[in-house]
């Protein structure tokens, strides 16, 4: 299968903020060249907050042991609960590439 272009496509998606759900429109980038069906790493942006949002395969609890062995500089050690930590297969690099210039077209 072959990659997908980065087409500017807004799909609507919840976000639960302390007052209810709120919609925001994200920016689809691409998804892994090989998935299939369901599988399927996916980068977008997040134009209004300005982020990069990422759907990968779920860490496992050795993973996640290594991460918190191996803090960034000047970072407490752990992952903090409102964060998570996800693989993304190397064949994704140029879906991140390509999220990384459109980021930097907006400024």
């Amino acid at each position: 299968m072959t990659a997908h272009n980065p087409t500017r496509h807004d799909h609507k998606v919840n976000e639960q903020s302390g007052q209810g759900r709120k919609a925001m429109a994200l920016r689809f980038i691409g998804i892994d060249p090989e998935t299939e069906t369901g599988d399927s790493p996916t980068v977008w942006l997040d134009e209004e907050k300005r982020e990069f949002v990422v759907q990968g395969w779920k860490a496992d609890e050795a993973l996640r042991d290594q991460v918190t062995a191996a803090p960034a500089p000047n970072h407490a050690p752990g992952i903090p609960d409102h964060e998570a930590v996800v693989r993304l297969p190397f064949r994704m690099a140029d879906a991140l590439r390509k999220a990384l210039d459109a980021a930097e077209e907006l400024g």
